[in-house]
């Protein structure tokens, strides 16, 4: 079957635009043109679909191009693991900004700035004290 740009970007939801964009950083490209219009084939509804799950996985435009043309598996796994590097080091972010809020929430002080704990807190991120340490302060 082959697609239009307008039928292949409606089939995902996304604007055409999009999917040019994605032609100009190398993610894609049409399988010929007919009369100057874009066509598509089966292949590009498959590639569109792994941009959009690398795009759910937190990759960039350009580390997905990386990805798509790594000469082998090596390079491939390099990438992969470069990103997973990465979502761990966000999923360590986001959690320490969990427990932040959760203690903002559940102190028990009038203001979370009155807090002795919060205030140590700050003390010690004044001190050069990495976020992490900081929390953990007692």
């Amino acid at each position: 079957m082959e697609y239009s740009i307008g039928e292949l970007a409606a089939r995902f939801g996304l604007a055409t635009h999009v999917l040019r964009h994605w032609e100009d950083v190398g993610l894609l490209s049409p399988a010929r043109r007919v009369a100057g219009r874009r066509v598509y084939g089966a292949a590009h509804v498959t590639r569109v679909a792994e941009i959009l799950l690398g795009k759910d996985a937190g990759f960039t435009l350009e580390q997905l191009r990386k990805l798509f043309t790594a000469p082998n598996r090596d390079r491939r796994r390099e990438v992969l693991r470069g990103q997973l590097a990465q979502v761990r080091e966000r999923i360590a972010r986001l959690t320490l900004s969990q427990t932040l809020l959760e203690h903002a929430l559940r102190c028990r002080h009038p203001d979370y700035q009155s807090c002795p704990r919060f205030q140590a807190m700050v003390l010690a991120r004044l001190d050069g004290v990495d976020v992490a340490e900081a929390l953990d302060h007692r």
